[in-house]
């Protein structure tokens, strides 16, 4: 009998199958980016799936600048 996946194990399957987060660095960089411009074209109010909230993404880029100034 298959069970339905809880939330939460995504993170689980992702380290089983060797997710390495710096290789997909560009990638993210560019939905943030891409996040980012839709949010200025639509408002902070606006929402998608494929999006974090307008907060987040702030955060989230704010994050990723600190970090890449740092190396």
């Amino acid at each position: 009998m298959l069970r339905p996946r809880r939330r939460g194990r995504e993170g689980m399957e992702l380290m089983k199958n060797n997710y390495q987060e710096e290789k997909c660095q560009t990638q993210i960089d560019a939905l943030y980016e891409c996040c980012n411009l839709f949010y200025q074209r639509n408002g902070d109010e606006a929402s998608t799936v494929s999006c974090p909230k307008a907060s987040l993404l702030s955060l989230k880029m704010k994050q990723r600048s600190g970090a890449e100034a740092s190396k």
